[in-house]
């Protein structure tokens, strides 16, 4: 009797060893640019958090997916085509293998769409139509392909640096009930009630219809904070970092950090923005002259930020940036020197430090990180 309670327990164990090592590695997804470039399309790796090892998997073909969202129950991906034909694509994703099938594309609604995000219940996909300075909002299917039933919104104004609407983002709030667009071109951010039922109309001006920052911010990526109470704009033209009460579509203005060295007058081209999973950290990246990765720690009663430290990113123009699912690593595309850079972080500190580790891709745009099945 004894020796079979050993045998269990050890067989347990062993099972709870498995699961564990399956769970420290991740499907890890890179957006490019296509033309000009050797870049084809998204591609995958698996991504071992213990180590940072990074292992090709497979691709798709795609013309510059520089942009897509993951569904929430991870079996969809969906993708912009930031080039002359200006469309989103639908494509089914195997959690367990990591592979990529285009299903359908929609018409994107506008020129150039740069953002894109899916609501947390798969009803509809919002696009952030840069050049033709507008959100669209595309309807999914019960098969997660992409309806026709467009609604296209077109933002007015301008502002001292732009002298039309540029949409450069379109996030969907916690509660799944609105949509918040950062216009670089009108230095606004807007905020659109949801409606999924309301087909094709989804979106409606909230009671709150939008928040003007800083004239000449440019406001460009923005994030909430686990708790769901703070919002955080970063900006492109100003290179700030910006914080907000946020509660039921309500935005109230808190803070504004400038992530430039006191007496430097730019550009910094303020590019990405992600809040730590635990809610302590808070990361804004910079390009141009300046490429780096601004660390703040987050007053969690107030949302306050206090900066810790500036990281190099190394490589030149940083579009976008990841914190992986253990919390342990950052990896910051580097669209100009064609790679991307690993960073090992601290989740005490939140500083990260260089390994020296690159993955050598053209043109990359976006990664994301995916948990496996």
């Amino acid at each position: 009797m004894e020796l079979r309670k050993i045998t269990v327990f050890c067989v347990l164990i062993l099972l709870s060893s498995s699961v564990f090592a399956q769970s420290e590695k991740y499907h890890m997804l890179v957006g490019t640019y296509t033309s000009p470039g050797k870049s084809e399309g998204i591609y995958v790796y698996e991504f071992d958090s213990k180590n940072g090892a990074i292992t090709y998997k497979s691709k798709v073909v795609l013309e510059s997916p520089s942009y897509f969202a993951v569904s929430p129950d991870r079996k969809f991906v969906y993708s912009v085509t930031e080039a002359k034909e200006s469309k989103i694509s639908a494509l089914a994703f195997n959690p367990k293998t990591g592979d990529l099938q285009v299903l359908n594309s929609q018409p994107s609604g506008g020129n150039g769409p740069t953002h894109i995000s899916v609501d947390a219940n798969r009803n509809y996909v919002f696009a952030a139509n840069y050049g033709g300075g507008s959100i669209t909002a595309l309807p999914i299917e019960a098969n997660g392909t992409l309806g026709s039933d467009i609604q296209d919104i077109k933002h007015q104004g301008s502002s001292i640096a732009r002298k039309k609407p540029f949409v450069h983002s379109a996030v969907v709030s916690p509660d799944n009930k609105y949509v918040l667009t950062a216009d670089l071109g009108t230095d606004k951010i807007n905020i659109y009630h949801f409606d999924a039922k309301k087909r094709p109309l989804a979106l409606s001006v909230a009671a709150q219809p939008f928040i003007t920052l800083d004239p000449g911010a440019g406001p460009r990526h923005s994030t909430f904070h686990p708790n769901k109470k703070f919002f955080y704009v970063v900006t492109e033209i100003n290179s700030k970092v910006y914080a907000f009460n946020y509660n039921k579509g309500h935005l109230n203005q808190i803070q504004s950090v400038s992530m430039l060295a006191d007496g430097f007058a730019g550009p910094g081209h303020g590019a990405d923005i992600h809040v730590s999973d635990d809610g302590k950290f808070l990361y804004a990246s910079t390009r141009s002259t300046v490429n780096e990765i601004a660390i703040y720690s987050i007053d969690q009663k107030t949302g306050m930020l206090s900066l810790i430290a500036k990281q190099p990113s190394f490589g030149k123009s940083s579009r976008t940036f990841d914190i992986d699912p253990s919390g342990n690593w950052l990896l910051s595309t580097s669209q100009v020197t064609n790679e991307i850079i690993v960073f090992k972080r601290d989740p005490v500190s939140g500083k990260l430090t260089p390994t020296g580790q690159k993955l050598p891709i053209d043109k990359p745009s976006l990664v994301k990180f995916v948990r496996m099945d």
